[in-house]
């Protein structure tokens, strides 16, 4: 990790794996036109995943004391993050301190404050592609695959005690290792304590494998791990079989999209709808940005951002 040299413009960052090959490095400058961002430019930070404590407060340090630099787009890096600098900052949001991780940073009034904002990006993604009272006509589950800070906000946003009568009848979450899991079920028990959840150990694709073969027809299957696109793969093996008339949401628009390959051979004969990540992308970029540069992005401005965009999205493959 080489931290970048100090701002001389209004310079928001880029926290990731592979900045330079995400489609905001060529977006970012057509948004900013659009939004009267003038001088305003982004840069990327690139991690490597689970990176020692201190290069993240490095990062975030550097963030705080360089009166140019005005904040910062997480991902991947959320949780790890916000466990090794959140002493660094200023003011948490209540998201960020109740789901122990952050994908926003930015400055107010001479304080560095950190948000999560996948329980608002998430939730205006699902809106997109899951019909409105999808879960109170068919009694579908939910199978989430990961459980960072993308799977925490899905999760909470589905099982939010306000939509009693419309949630998912059940909960699946697997992860390759325990201590996210065991993080996940602390915070949803917080939430909502009637949820009939299921956390799942799964070191080994194969596991994923017969979780899915017991989740319910109409169900959402998502794979919220970030394998398809910072590394190659899926967290299901080509022997998987999805639930029939389900939706199954791939978390990224760009990589080998694995998981995505594995839906279309079986998206006729179990007529499954699938969706990629791209409004997930483009919602999440747009709620940093308003933070970060204190503007308010609207439903016709976050219309006219998906226009300008259409032609630098990945082909989709559905």
């Amino acid at each position: 990790m080489k931290l970048p040299e100090r701002a001389s413009q209004p310079t928001m960052y880029f926290i990731g794996v592979t900045t330079h090959q995400s489609s905001i490095m060529k977006l970012f400058p057509l948004w900013a036109k659009e939004l009267g961002l003038n001088n305003a430019v982004l840069k990327g930070i690139d991690i490597e995943i689970h990176a020692p404590r201190e290069v993240y407060r490095e990062v975030v340090s550097f963030i705080k004391n360089d009166p140019l630099s005005l904040g910062a787009l997480v991902t991947t890096h959320k949780i790890d993050l916000y466990e090794a600098a959140k002493d660094l900052f200023d003011y948490l949001d209540p998201y960020a301190q109740l789901f122990g991780e952050l994908s926003s940073i930015s400055k107010k009034d001479g304080r560095l404050e950190g948000h999560a904002k996948d329980p608002i990006s998430c939730g205006l993604a699902m809106e997109a592609f899951i019909p409105p009272d999808f879960w109170k006509e068919h009694g579908g589950e939910v199978f989430i695959m990961g459980a960072g800070g993308s799977a925490r906000a899905i999760a909470a946003y589905l099982f939010d005690p306000k939509k009693e009568g419309n949630m998912p009848s059940k909960l699946y979450v697997s992860n390759r290792s325990t201590p996210r899991l065991y993080g996940m079920e602390e915070i949803l028990r917080k939430i909502n304590p009637h949820i009939n959840a299921e956390y799942v150990h799964s070191p080994q694709p194969e596991i994923n494998d017969q979780v899915l073969k017991r989740v319910k027809p109409y169900s959402l299957v998502v794979n919220a791990t970030g394998l398809g696109k910072d590394r190659p793969g899926s967290p299901l093996t080509d022997n998987c079989e999805f639930p029939p008339h389900s939706l199954i949401w791939e978390l990224n628009y760009r990589g080998d999209l694995k998981f995505i390959h594995q839906a279309l051979a079986q998206k006729e004969k179990k007529n499954l709808k699938i969706e990629d990540g791209w409004i997930y992308f483009l919602h999440g970029w747009t709620q940093v940005i308003a933070q970060v540069f204190h503007i308010e992005i609207g439903k016709e401005l976050f219309q006219r951002i998906e226009e300008i965009s259409q032609d630098f999205r990945p082909p989709r493959l559905y």
